[in-house]
């Protein structure tokens, strides 16, 4: 399979030419056109290694469509599989919430099935991007450590991230926030409210810590990469880093991204924040990093569409100097190896051919074909 007339995104620069596949890999590419026929035309559109997204939880989104409704495993992973591959995504780290029971318990009900889908579509064949597992682990739960233990040895497991939502700190220092927001979604009255309140402190000063320090020397003992969640100062920095994380997830606060980046760890952060110019729940702005040199990875999060997308946004900013390697380097080469995945991520002989054909047309970026292993897919 040849790729004709194209802008290849390499590691340092943009060059226009051709690629060859062959077997599932790059076989070799060329700054210049082929002459062979078949060749496909990419009419001067971008190539650039297919996306690598750690952390989505939208996976959830098809088992559980609207509350209280079941929808059936294979249709719902199918679904999944389908809008990551139409967003570019060829590798995806499928996030499940282990201990998070504040929806319901929903997640803790579909938890099984989610995994059990995961593993069962990869062992058919029938899955177009290349599913992993990541376990997001909500520290203030009594359930949070027996379920881990029981899945820390799912082969699929290739990311464990630590989070505390409780209300007055990381995510929800402001109490106002933490409210709106939960009062928003449980539709819960201000006495009710107070009682969630009192409740999820109470679970935060009993279970946080000590599952903090047992989930994380279990990964240290496994070998399994550590993200943290959420950290908003030094002192949550180093109490993630002294646990062994790799990576920084979503920190809040620009003081907190900067300790993060000095302590070693990759800096991950949301491309909807990007897209929509800000961060929804008032915290640092993934821009504002990008701008101080300390953004290293950005994740769709909830909405998969957003991760090419704001890799495009950023090139445009003016408010930082990213170029057009440097910011394709976000969702391909630097997440693939903040995990251990050295096969993919870039556009290189003898790589996985996993690869999107995009152009931007009109000021908005467009997927026109996406390759996993060399396998057309979309």
């Amino acid at each position: 399979m040849i790729v004709n007339n194209v802008r290849l995104v390499l590691e340092n620069e943009v060059v226009s030419g051709s690629l060859e596949m062959r077997d599932g890999r790059i076989a070799s590419f060329s700054d210049s056109g082929s002459q062979l026929p078949g060749a496909l035309e990419g009419e001067g559109a971008f190539l650039l290694p297919g996306l690598v997204e750690l952390h989505t939880d939208n996976l959830d989104k098809f088992f559980t469509p609207r509350p209280k409704v079941d929808w059936p495993a294979h249709s719902a992973m199918s679904s999944h599989d389908a809008l990551m591959v139409a967003s570019g995504i060829t590798t995806v780290l499928d996030a499940i919430g282990v201990g998070d029971v504040r929806d319901g318990g929903h997640r803790l009900d579909n938890l099984s099935k989610m995994i059990g889908a995961i593993q069962q579509s990869n062992r058919k064949g029938v899955n177009r991007a290349d599913h992993q597992l990541h376990l997001r682990c909500e520290l203030p739960h009594h359930t949070t450590l027996p379920l881990f233990e029981a899945l820390m040895d799912t082969p699929e497991l290739a990311l464990v991230s630590l989070m505390d939502h409780s209300p007055g700190q990381r995510q929800y220092v402001s109490l106002e926030m933490y409210r709106l927001y939960y009062q928003g979604k449980y539709q819960l009255n201000d006495a009710q409210m107070d009682q969630f309140e009192r409740e999820q402190r109470a679970l935060a000063a009993e279970f946080s810590t000590p599952n903090r320090n047992a989930i994380a020397g279990l990964c240290r003992a496994r070998g399994i990469p550590l993200a943290s969640h959420d950290d908003a100062t030094a002192a949550h920095v180093a109490e993630s880093h002294a646990a062994g994380s790799a990576i920084a997830e979503f920190p809040t606060t620009l003081a907190a991204a900067r300790a993060s980046r000095d302590c070693g760890m990759q800096v991950l952060m949301g491309a909807p924040n990007i897209v929509r110019g800000g961060s929804h729940s008032g915290n640092v702005a993934a821009w504002e990093l990008a701008g101080h040199g300390l953004l290293d990875i950005l994740s769709s999060d909830y909405y998969p569409a957003s991760l090419l997308d704001a890799v495009f946004r950023l090139v445009d900013d003016e408010r930082n100097s990213l170029t057009l390697p440097q910011a394709v380097a976000l969702v391909t080469r630097n997440p693939a190896r903040a995990i251990g995945l050295h096969d993919r991520g870039v556009l290189a002989e003898g790589l996985r051919a996993d690869l999107v054909l995009a152009h931007t047309d009109h000021g908005h970026v467009h997927i026109r074909h996406v390759w996993s292993q060399g396998r057309q897919v979309f």
